[in-house]
């Protein structure tokens, strides 16, 4: 992919400084910045869904009360990890 963008100030400073200090590329400071910026949004998203596991799949459980009680549950398991029992 080809890409064609425009830094002004403090963005054009920091790209420069970056190619000076590294001894790279511009193209290689944005290639390395975008996958810094993926990994970050991946790792958030992969946070988000850690929380989810207990929940995901239980549809065929025998617990039919868990859409209605999913806060409830929710809670006990974040009070369980805050503060587990020795």
């Amino acid at each position: 992919m080809r890409v064609n963008a425009r830094f002004e100030g403090v963005a054009e400073q920091q790209v420069e400084y970056l190619v000076a200090t590294q001894g790279v590329s511009v193209s290689e400071v944005l290639r390395l910045s975008v996958e810094k910026y993926y990994q970050s949004v991946r790792g958030e998203q992969a946070k988000k869904l850690q929380f989810l596991g207990p929940y995901i799949g239980t549809a065929h459980s025998g617990r039919g009360d868990l859409s209605a009680n999913y806060k409830a549950e929710l809670a006990s398991i974040l009070a369980a990890k805050i503060n587990p029992t020795p």
